[in-house]
């Protein structure tokens, strides 16, 4: 552009222009004739401002939606952990508790043992368990093996770190024992997983003449050399008593003491007690409470009643 005279005049009648404008829309803002103007410049601008939230807003929820997924799945780590962590808690409490009882009948039985864990149980068609202690830590097969309650069977097979057990109540279990405080003697045998009596023993009594009353316990006989089973060892209490007519012999079912579905830590003798412990370790039997009907008083005043009298 040429800087003619021409030209001047021009921009500087513009720029006065622009001065006037400008005073009037200060002085006066919402009768300003610019305020169409900046309304119709804020709408478009406004509107534009609007389609670009609209395109944002979907790209923000997802970045927000994306940190809510992580966070969440970050807790339900962190919650995984804690449930892990208490789980093993629990076990720990457990598993010291079965031990603090296993110490406690093996001090009172003067049996010396391992102490081990069941690790894994055996195939369906026979009774056993695995436990994590073997012929590094001095086991040999045919020793007695117990817990708090009393007898869990006898080892039967042995590696360098674990051994095998055959529970007594496999069918193939026998063991010798004593009635405790009659001193009759029998034997039990497993009755493995028939339907009818699951998880109980058989016991024959050596005597046809003898009395068999449910709620007597039984311990065990004893091997010669305590192999492979130590004496004294709580193996269960009468519960059915089966007196066959003309028989040489007297049977029961007996409920053991040792669940099997409960057996977590267990004891292997690996020397048996210098002396018979004999009935000592049994836990205490049972007493029958008497059902005493008191005499009803003469004495008008006499008016309490004595819970389960009946009166």
């Amino acid at each position: 552009m040429r800087d003619t005279r021409r030209t001047r005049l021009v921009l500087g009648v513009l720029l006065v222009a622009a001065l006037v404008l400008i005073t009037v829309d200060y002085r006066d803002g919402s009768a300003s004739p610019l305020n169409s103007l900046s309304s119709f410049g804020g709408s478009v601008f406004g509107s534009a401002e609007g389609a670009v939230s609209m395109l944002t807003t979907p790209v923000r929820q997802i970045g927000d939606a994306s940190g809510s997924q992580a966070q969440i799945a970050s807790l339900q780590r962190q919650l995984t952990k804690l449930r892990a962590e208490l789980s093993q808690q629990q076990l720990s409490r457990v598993q010291a508790a079965q031990l603090d009882r296993l110490l406690q009948l093996a001090g009172r039985g003067g049996y010396r043992i391992v102490a081990a864990n069941v690790i894994a149980a055996g195939p369906a068609y026979a009774d056993t368990v695995t436990i994590d202690a073997g012929r590094q830590d001095g086991i040999k097969p045919n020793e007695t093996v117990l817990n708090g309650q009393g007898l869990v069977g006898t080892v039967t097979a042995v590696s360098a770190g674990t051994a095998t057990v055959l529970l007594t109540t496999d069918a193939s279990a026998t063991v010798g024992v004593r009635l405790a405080g009659t001193g009759l003697i029998g034997a039990v045998t497993g009755t493995g997983k028939t339907i009818s009596s699951a998880g109980l023993l058989r016991l024959e009594v050596f005597s046809g003449s003898a009395q068999l009353r449910p709620g007597e316990q039984l311990v065990t006989f004893g091997s010669a050399g305590g192999s492979p089973y130590v004496a004294g060892v709580p193996v269960g209490v009468i519960t059915q008593v089966e007196n066959a007519a003309n028989s040489l012999m007297r049977q029961a079912l007996v409920r053991p003491f040792v669940s099997v579905a409960t057996i977590g830590v267990v004891g292997v003798v690996v020397a048996p007690p210098r002396t018979n412990p004999r009935d000592s370790v049994l836990p205490p039997a049972p007493s029958a409470t008497p059902s005493v009907r008191p005499r009803p008083s003469s004495s008008p005043a006499a008016s309490h009643r004595t819970p389960g009298s009946g009166g």
